[in-house]
């Protein structure tokens, strides 16, 4: 389980392609301290460490992360948000995030306002995920609150700390996020539905 909340960037240095799976290797000031068959979230995406060299490590995704996440958009010097799991007796600073990706997301506009940033997205309602306003949102890893939330469609503010720890500084109008939607939200969600 996750936070939502970004330890550290780290870059794409390498991709591989081996039948339908792809090996991203990347490089952090994290890596080293990394295990073998460690769980780290990657912009969001729960992924393996099955491999480590120095301050590099690589995880693996196979087709299905590919086609769910924005993992199939990612190039050498793409940069990834970090966070380790959670342990047991650490502090909850975020939200309950899984760091298993409900749908991509694109970004629709970016303003500056007063030395943060506005960001606002749209995604697929079809999948039936759905944000609540002043509710969590996990966007490429990153526990945040939305608003201005309607069927489709959020907006997020971005103080200074995030936008310049997290690849947020990255992000153009048309960029595709990792979207995890509020697990709590989902079982509502579903629960209501069977009502």
């Amino acid at each position: 389980m996750f936070t939502g909340i970004i330890e550290v960037p780290g870059e794409v240095v390498n991709i591989t392609k081996e039948g339908t799976n792809v090996h991203f290797d990347i490089k952090s000031s994290i890596s080293p301290e990394l295990k073998i068959d460690q769980s780290v979230a990657h912009s969001g995406t729960c992924l393996t460490v099955v491999k480590l060299e120095g301050d590099v490590h690589t995880v693996t995704a196979i087709d299905e992360t590919l086609q769910k996440t924005n993992l199939g958009d990612w190039v050498v010097g793409t940069q990834v948000n970090l966070e380790r799991c959670m342990v047991a007796n650490g502090r909850f600073d975020g939200h309950i995030v899984q760091g298993h990706v409900d749908q991509v997301g694109r970004v629709t506009d970016i303003q500056e306002e007063g030395g943060s940033w506005l960001f606002d997205f749209e995604y697929d309602t079809d999948q039936g995920n759905v944000t609540v306003e002043k509710g969590s949102v996990c966007i490429n890893g990153t526990s945040l609150t939305c608003f201005n939330s309607e069927p489709g469609k959020f907006r997020v503010a971005i103080i200074p700390y995030t936008y310049e720890h997290t690849n947020f500084n990255q992000f153009e109008v048309g960029t595709a996020v990792n979207l995890e939607f509020d697990i709590v939200g989902k079982y509502v969600k579903r629960l209501l539905g069977q009502a």
